[in-house]
């Protein structure tokens, strides 16, 4: 039975030219690129170059851009720079619905100094409310995601980017939903901006970071003098080069068969809620309150006909209570219990948006079929 892969905002696959780069570059370019001889003169240059189309894709100089090992470990070093940075006192803003690697260390190094942002009806951060606390200097550094990973819905960043600019104040937007799905114009002028290659068909493990213009502090990790100093570690060039190949490929998607999906599941499952339905979101992802049925019963059945999709993030599948994300929202807890994300991408076709409608009123006809068994059995007893 052939797989539909519909959790795309967990990872996608590696696309054939990202995997043609790094097969290449294992083979050809394995050497340490500081090494002194020329050959990994050679190496050092192709790392080079990929910064350079990096830096060319988000109109920024090549010193802005920092190759890692993804946006865990950037967004974990933004929140460490500030406080290393800021005033002992200082406070910061951050959305409740950001990613779990920004609210933990937003949390670990702000403890008590976190200033939760509002937000509006459809999950997006309120701008307005954002500029009143800006303009009342209550806040000395801003981290709002372009993307929600679970519910799709966007943030107003360039906005968000402009004011906080405007008042000197630094702000820092995790990018990684965004790039690879939507254009990358002014993203550049975010101060510090976060994505990771995985997410755009690029392999695990390998990300960037974008800085300020100028900075000169920022330290993601101490050792060696690699990246311009500012994260120490022997680069992986064959995973810089594959993210790079990755990003070259991207086009910019279409919500047609996603729109269409909800349409049909109208039809079939007409109950279905669909979180931040009237706001502006990713072109590929909805976020469903299933009108009965547990989350993990509804993706196994769904995986049995080849269907795979998931209950929320990925980070936190498998952990205790609530989304974080539906919370801020005001979800009820009992809705979360039935949530299904379904998120597609570069290989997923018109025809398997439809296809999962089918299956989706397929799978509810076999979980009515299993809950009346269950009742009948009960009565019997």
């Amino acid at each position: 039975m052939e797989t539909c892969y519909f959790d795309y905002n967990a990872t996608a696959p590696l696309r054939p030219e990202a995997k043609a780069a790094w097969l290449t570059a294992a083979d050809d370019l394995w050497l340490n690129p500081s090494s002194p001889y020329r050959a990994a003169a050679r190496v050092h240059a192709h790392l080079a170059e990929a910064r350079a189309v990096v830096a060319g894709l988000f109109a920024v100089a090549a010193e802005r851009v920092v190759f890692n090992s993804g946006a865990t470990e950037a967004n974990n070093a933004i929140f460490a720079h500030w406080a290393a940075t800021l005033p002992a006192d200082a406070r910061i803003g951050v959305s409740p619905t950001e990613h779990p690697s920004v609210l933990a260390a937003a949390q670990h190094f702000f403890a008590g100094r976190v200033i939760w942002l509002a937000l509006d009806g459809s999950g997006a951060v309120d701008v307005a409310a954002l500029q009143a606390l800006l303009s009342e200097r209550q806040i000395a550094a801003i981290s709002v995601m372009a993307a929600n990973n679970e519910t799709g819905v966007l943030n107003d960043w360039a906005a968000i980017a402009t004011e906080c600019r405007a008042q000197g104040v630094p702000y820092h937007c995790d990018a990684s939903q965004w790039i690879g799905k939507l254009p990358l114009d002014r993203l550049q002028t975010c101060d510090f901006l976060t994505g990771a290659a995985h997410k755009f068909g690029g392999p695990k493990g390998v990300g960037l970071c974008l800085l300020p213009a100028g900075n000169s502090g920022f330290m993601s990790l101490h050792g060696g003098a690699q990246e311009f100093g500012h994260r120490a570690g022997t680069e992986d060039v064959a995973s810089v080069l594959a993210m790079v190949a990755a990003l070259r490929e991207v086009e910019r998607g279409s919500a047609q068969g996603r729109d269409a999906f909800l349409v049909e599941l109208g039809h079939v499952l007409p109950a279905v809620e669909v979180i931040g339905f009237a706001a502006q979101r990713l072109w590929n992802t909805a976020l469903l309150i299933m009108p009965e049925f547990a989350s993990v019963r509804w993706i196994r059945a769904l995986e049995k006909r080849g269907f795979l999709v998931s209950a929320g993030s990925a980070c936190s599948t498998g952990k205790q209570g609530p989304s974080p994300v539906l919370a801020a929202m005001g979800v009820q807890a009992d809705a979360m219990q039935r949530v299904l994300r379904v998120s597609s991408g570069w290989a997923t076709s018109a025809a398997d948006w439809l296809a999962l409608a089918a299956a989706m009123a397929d799978c509810r006809a076999e979980l009515s079929s299993e809950a009346d068994d269950s009742t009948s059995t009960i009565i019997s007893i």
